[in-house]
């Protein structure tokens, strides 16, 4: 089983937007998906509970529980675990970290966003474990991506070349229980989560379509 952590001290930043984006990409492609939900505002949980698809399993938990609900999901014989914490929690936060194979930290282009991660970056560097920040909710056009990335990328991490952009398909669909994917397939927003999806396989050495190009 293969864990991703979405790791950020802010909140806001779009933890659970890639959370369920991704755990639904991974399994609208046949894998047994599972989401831990460690936020007390249950906000996955509560996707989940909108939903009429059973898949991904979401599994709201207190992060003193979070050990226990791996276990269960091993149990279930999950193909990919992702975990969804909360802000202000370091050590809830760490001890996802400790757990993935992979740390993914949602970032918005903003000025407090990016002073922010660096205290995000220093909790969870410390694992060793390989760490991307994710742009989200980046406007359509402008520079402040870029820039926001090129100020993040001189703390030592690696930026992930997709970017999440400002899109109503991605807020429309979490109210339906759905992803991008399933609310507009065709459309920007589902072509970005898929991408993601992508990238992140291509890190955990999970079999996928291949790694497209960002949309613009």
């Amino acid at each position: 089983m293969k864990t991703v952590a979405i790791i950020s001290q802010k909140g806001g930043a779009g933890k659970t937007t890639l959370a369920l984006h991704l755990a639904t990409s991974s399994a609208l492609q046949g894998r047994n998906t599972a989401i831990i939900d460690l936020d007390p505002q249950a906000s996955a949980a509560n996707w989940s509970d909108r939903r009429v698809a059973e898949v991904p399993v979401v599994l709201s938990a207190h992060a003193s529980r979070l050990n226990h609900e791996i276990g269960r999901v091993r149990d279930m014989e999950g193909d990919l675990l992702i975990i969804d914490t909360a802000p202000h929690s370091d050590s809830a936060a760490l001890e996802a970290a400790k757990t993935a194979d992979l740390i993914l930290v949602p970032c918005r282009p903003a000025i407090l966003d990016i002073e922010a991660i660096s205290n995000t970056l220093n909790l969870v560097k410390t694992t060793g474990k390989p760490i991307f920040v994710v742009m989200n909710a980046v406007a359509p056009q402008g520079s402040e991506a870029t820039e926001a990335a090129e100020a993040i990328a001189e703390l030592g991490v690696g930026i992930c070349p997709v970017q999440l952009r400002q899109r109503v398909a991605f807020s429309r669909a979490l109210i339906s229980g759905q992803s991008a994917e399933e609310f507009e397939p065709e459309g920007k927003a589902a072509q970005e989560a898929s991408q993601l999806h992508a990238f992140m396989c291509e890190h955990l050495h999970i079999p996928t379509r291949e790694l497209e190009g960002n949309v613009a």
